[in-house]
């Protein structure tokens, strides 16, 4: 017995347009606070910690100062890796 076909899912209807933002290359910088800080993860990629905007304001700053000092680690890491696979080159 095969099951009924479903109707395909749609997408939203457009809203206002007064809510997008155009990016033009070479404009104005755009800041994207709401996505969180960038994350250095330990193999040199970049990701975002995924529930920033249900953290509160403690929890930020504290995520913020633990996230800095590692960043500042993995990075350094990297960077010895680029001078050691360049100088073996």
């Amino acid at each position: 017995m095969s099951a009924p076909p479903q109707e395909p899912l749609q997408l939203p209807a457009p809203g206002d347009k007064e809510e997008i933002s155009q990016l033009q290359a070479g404009g104005p910088a755009v800041k994207l606070e709401d996505l969180g800080p960038m994350v250095v993860n330990s193999d040199g990629t970049l990701s975002r910690i995924s529930n920033w905007s249900s953290l509160s304001e403690l929890e930020r700053e504290r995520t913020l100062r633990v996230l800095a000092a590692r960043n500042k680690i993995r990075l350094a890491a990297e960077e010895e890796k680029l001078k050691a696979s360049g100088s073996a080159s």
